[in-house]
């Protein structure tokens, strides 16, 4: 007969288009899960670096208040850091010649708030450009970015007493809170490094030391030499 068996086919083709339609959206299941899974383990791996670098960040700019001595004619530490050097040093641009100077590393675990080992009047304020070496290595003092900040001592009239902030291999930045002109209190905080860094005490030849090689101080607090 005319048209014998059409109807069948026309019924056998909607089945097997519904089967592929059926398929494909199992398959798009399936797919969604196994993506969707990926997709939450991995939101849910950068929530956690997330809060673990939150909490670092927040533990890195912590910012305690120093206790302050108020002992007449003493020098407070600019940094929290460990002293790794100690030496007599030549510099010209602010101290204008021989000097005594205490180095400090400044690791990522350290406080990065700098203070004011005197209460003076910034009287120098130069930025150096320079090379990002480790600043664990000494001579990172020489080469690398700083910026020297030169205070005439309020405490001892006519006293010179220089800080040097130096950039490391990831402190990269810089950041002071005081300008020429300013007269920060002893302790007061005056800048900020991020990140590992170093930073370099200046002292007159007359000032008499009062730490060691391996010393670890404290910003605004810890008392580095005295003036008789």
């Amino acid at each position: 007969m005319k048209h014998s068996g059409k109807a069948i086919r026309a019924g056998l083709k909607l089945i097997f288009w519904t089967v592929v339609m059926l398929v494909a959206v199992i398959t798009a299941g399936f797919l969604a899960i196994i993506v969707g899974g990926f997709i939450v383990t991995l939101a849910t791996s950068l929530i956690k670096v997330w809060v673990l670098f939150a909490l670092f960040t927040l533990y890195f700019f912590r910012d305690p208040n120093p206790l302050v001595p108020t002992a007449p004619n003493v020098v407070v530490s600019p940094a929290h850091g460990k002293v790794d050097v100690i030496d007599e040093v030549t510099e010209p641009e602010f101290m204008g010649g021989n000097c005594r100077r205490i180095s400090m590393f400044l690791s990522v675990f350290n406080v990065h708030v700098q203070n004011a080992p005197v209460g003076g009047k910034i009287v120098h304020f130069r930025h150096h450009p320079g090379e990002f070496l480790n600043a664990i290595k000494t001579e990172s003092a020489a080469h690398n970015e700083n910026v020297l900040l030169g205070i005439e001592s309020g405490e001892r009239v006519g006293e010179k007493i220089g800080v040097r902030l130096i950039a490391g291999l990831i402190a990269r930045r810089i950041v002071p809170w005081v300008a020429i002109g300013d007269a920060p209190a002893r302790g007061e905080r005056i800048s900020l490094i991020q990140f590992g860094s170093r930073v370099d005490l200046y002292l007159p030849p007359a000032a008499t030391i009062k730490v060691k090689l391996g010393d670890k101080v404290i910003g605004g607090q810890t008392i580095m030499a005295t003036f008789d």
